[in-house]
């Protein structure tokens, strides 16, 4: 696969990415409390399986492109904005599962305001960081 194609599914990954984390991060976070307590656990779970969906796959498709680019591209692993694209990346990756995760496991039991309110808070590096990413990853078109 050509470098530029791969170049281009990255940039297409990011940017939808970023697209997604704004709308959890002002819309779908913030009416988390917003469901009854009696519904909360049921709609998480299926808040869960429905958003993995939208999420998972781009996330790899971000990842695998961007190894991919370091590999098959050895100028990348020098140039300074795709080191850093690199280094946010996996600061998404470590917030995702270090931060968010466990907040998820929590709220999976039911509504917990203390759960919630770190969820909302944190999601916010994920947030600057993807939008970071997108700012960066316009100098390479």
């Amino acid at each position: 696969m050509e470098q530029n194609l791969i170049l281009k599914i990255h940039f297409a990954a990011t940017f939808y990415m970023i697209g997604i984390i704004v709308l959890i991060q002002f819309i779908h976070y913030p009416l988390f409390v917003q469901v009854g307590k009696d519904s909360f656990a049921k709609y998480h779970s299926e808040h869960m399986r429905l958003t993995s969906i939208v999420i998972a796959i781009p996330m790899l498709i971000e990842l695998i492109t961007l190894g991919t680019l370091f590999y098959l591209t050895p100028v990348y692993r020098s140039d300074w904005a795709m080191l850093t694209n690199a280094f946010l990346l996996i600061f998404i990756w470590s917030v995702t599962f270090f931060l968010s995760v466990p907040q998820h496991n929590i709220l999976a039991n039911g509504f917990d305001h203390q759960a919630w309110k770190l969820l909302v808070n944190t999601n916010w590096f994920r947030t600057i960081a993807w939008a970071a990413r997108g700012l960066i990853m316009l100098r390479f078109f």
